[in-house]
């Protein structure tokens, strides 16, 4: 009681922020129960007829949900390895450089297309990419190769995708990686340069061992959004040409459960995408404790 007396000011100064998360982020969750009903809006969550699992059972045997798991998977985890390799890499080439303006202009460069919307950015990509008459393909013929239908084929569609996505994100990304590089104590690199280590190896075995618990931190974070693809980018870059290896989770709920009515599957399909982002968080946290020594609490 009396620690509550010393710190009831701080408690006070967090109650708004406490209302706030209540009323936006738990309240809310009351609704998780439509993805057990045939919900009608006329009838309200109430007297909504209840179905059980339906939803769920309706998941995994509609013709196209099966694959659509399996593009998000794919795309997920393609964006997870690749926003979380480069962004690491970059951060350790940037560290090096010594001319703080060029390190600077640079940080400034491939920061910017992080404050740009997908709607921006997707536009801006149809028209490069364009078959006809976008410089990409412009510049591929000049070498002498057939042009590259880049949003129409489905392959060449989830490479767009992980490369668009990892142009837009990494440097943004690599803050705090450069955050974690800049609390490393400079003896260290002192001891190692007496001892007769090079640059290089004072890489390896001092500044990639300080960085691996953010890498961890990182990478446990990321791996609870697995089934989370990027409706933004997916949905402003995807047409009915690449459903078959583009189309994911999000999309898939957007055509099918919000654009058709169906209330209640969208509702069944995001608590099925939360439960198992829940797991993989806890799994990933249990990883991060065992292999790089990294705990909340």
């Amino acid at each position: 009681m009396s620690y509550f007396k010393r710190t009831w000011s701080f408690h006070l100064l967090l109650l708004p922020a406490l209302i706030v998360v209540i009323i936006y982020q738990y309240i809310p969750m009351l609704g998780i129960v439509i993805a057990f009903k045939e919900y009608k809006p006329w009838l309200g969550i109430i007297n909504s007829e209840w179905v059980g699992l339906d939803h769920f059972k309706y998941l995994f045997t509609y013709p196209d949900s099966v694959q659509v798991i399996i593009n998000t998977i794919i795309i997920s985890t393609l964006k997870i390895s690749t926003n979380i390799l480069i962004p690491f890499i970059f951060a350790l080439l940037l560290n090096e450089v010594r001319k703080t303006y060029f390190k600077r202009a640079v940080q400034t460069l491939v920061y910017l297309p992080h404050f740009l919307s997908w709607v921006i950015l997707g536009g801006i990509l149809i028209d490069v990419l364009s078959v006809k008459d976008g410089i990409v393909n412009h510049v591929v013929q000049l070498l002498g190769f057939q042009p590259i239908f880049f949003l129409g084929d489905g392959d060449w569609f989830r490479v767009t995708v992980i490369v668009s996505d990892v142009w837009k994100d990494f440097g943004f990304s690599a803050i705090v990686y450069l955050a974690a590089l800049s609390g490393i104590n400079p003896a260290l690199y002192e001891a190692a340069e007496v001892d007769g280590a090079n640059r290089w190896e004072q890489t390896i075995h001092i500044t990639v061992p300080s960085v691996l618990p953010i890498v961890a931190v990182v990478t446990t974070l990321a791996l609870g959004k697995i089934l989370d693809g990027g409706f933004d980018q997916i949905f402003n870059l995807y047409n009915p040409l690449v459903y078959n290896k583009g189309d994911i989770i999000d999309t898939f709920v957007y055509r099918v459960g919000l654009v058709g009515g169906q209330f209640s599957f969208a509702s069944a399909v995001g608590l099925f995408k939360s439960l198992i982002g829940f797991i993989l968080v806890v799994v990933s946290y249990r990883l991060a404790y065992k292999f790089a020594n990294y705990r909340i609490f």
